[in-house]
């Protein structure tokens, strides 16, 4: 039967760390920092681990991959452009480690046959399921929204780790795209994470009659998309009253933390999570920053379609504040695992071990079953 265990990524925005025991083997589902700084997971207990997969080439499922010789130097499994994106944050795997998936269709982790599938969240990001002992479906982050990222329905799954970073949020993007237009000034800068929102968003506020100054960054992203927007790489070539739209790889020297120190006063709008001691909090608190909502992950009535079409026996919703979802609580009442999985039945051989690390009793509460 299988075993999960979150050593982080429930109850709140944390960095992405889930180990799936299934089938014989220990598959550690990304291994991320923050979005607060510093955040890292506390693997302690761990042991060694025979596979690492990565959903996507975000800082809060891949900041932490530096920790991939602690775990027994395992090999990783992720789409190709996730591992051409690792240099881009700054981070490095040896070239042997790296077993790259197909964006979507059957493949083998380890020697296990697999499903993945397009996320809709970032170029190169993909769902993870495993048919074995039940059946296991990882989303990493998602959403079938966007307007460049294609996503690909999942199948059928008892357990589904699903991302609830926006809750009971259920706006769509097409409502969320004209405020956002409505609220740029000149001399604005759109911060964004790479591989995808950017060029997202250069396509959609372009429709609606601006004209972005992108990074070259997002110009890569756009794949010859929007041909005569001009690209800027320092803050010397923006000009007075440009609209930039310009990838935030976190790092210092990069063009947003140089547009923050520029002399001329930059204001930015920031439409995701703003992480509490972040650069963002900061320039918010200042009133140098405001924040507009731009959707990259599953409103609720995404989660009801995704719990319909896996007919998940266990929901587990990770990344996201259980007090910002009651509603959705309350209608996936009967499958809903917050912070809990529940101990095996004849209907699911899923369930939770405590383990003996110290941290696992805390995020993994072996509480019964709620009755029906």
């Amino acid at each position: 039967m299988a075993v999960l265990t979150a050593f982080s990524g429930l109850g709140g925005k944390s960095p992405a760390a889930f180990l799936l025991e299934i089938a014989g083997r220990r598959i550690l589902m990304d291994l991320g920092e923050g979005p607060t700084p510093g955040q890292r997971p506390d693997l302690d207990g761990i042991g060694r681990v025979d596979a690492i997969f990565l959903s996507h080439a975000h800082i809060d499922h891949v900041g932490a991959i530096d920790l991939w010789p602690r775990l027994g130097c395992p090999s990783v499994f992720a789409s190709r452009t996730t591992f051409d994106a690792l240099p881009l944050l700054g981070l490095h795997l040896p070239p042997e480690a790296c077993h790259a998936l197909p964006l979507q269709g059957s493949a083998q982790l380890l020697s296990l046959p697999v499903l993945v599938g397009r996320s809709g969240h970032a170029m190169g990001g993909i769902w993870l399921h495993l048919p074995q002992e039940g059946g296991a479906l990882y989303m990493g982050d998602w959403s079938r929204e966007s307007g460049l990222l294609p996503f690909d329905p999942p199948p059928r799954a008892g357990l589904v780790i699903t991302d609830l970073s926006y809750g009971d949020r259920d706006q769509a993007l097409a409502e969320q795209a004209p405020a956002l237009a409505d609220s740029i000034v000149p001399g604005t800068v759109l911060p964004v994470p790479i591989l995808g929102r950017g060029a997202d968003m250069a396509l959609r506020l372009s429709a609606l009659g601006l004209s972005p100054v992108v990074c070259p960054q997002v110009r890569a992203e756009l794949q010859g998309a929007l041909p005569d927007l001009r690209s800027v790489t320092t803050p010397s070539e923006a000009r007075d009253g440009d609209v930039i739209i310009a990838a935030d790889t976190e790092r210092p020297g990069d063009l947003v933390s140089r547009l923050i120190a520029d002399a001329r006063g930059w204001r930015f709008i920031f439409t995701g999570h703003v992480a509490p001691g972040s650069a963002a909090a900061g320039l918010i608190a200042a009133g140098r920053a405001s924040r507009n909502p731009w959707n990259v992950h599953p409103r609720a009535r995404d989660q009801i379609w995704l719990a319909e079409i896996t007919g998940a026996r266990h929901l587990v919703p990770a990344f996201g504040a259980l007090d910002d979802a009651p509603e959705l609580a309350l209608a996936l009442a009967p499958i809903w695992r917050p912070d809990r999985i529940c101990p095996p039945t004849e209907e699911s051989p899923i369930h939770a071990d405590q383990g003996n690390h110290p941290r696992a009793g805390r995020e993994r509460h072996h509480d019964p079953c709620p009755g029906p």
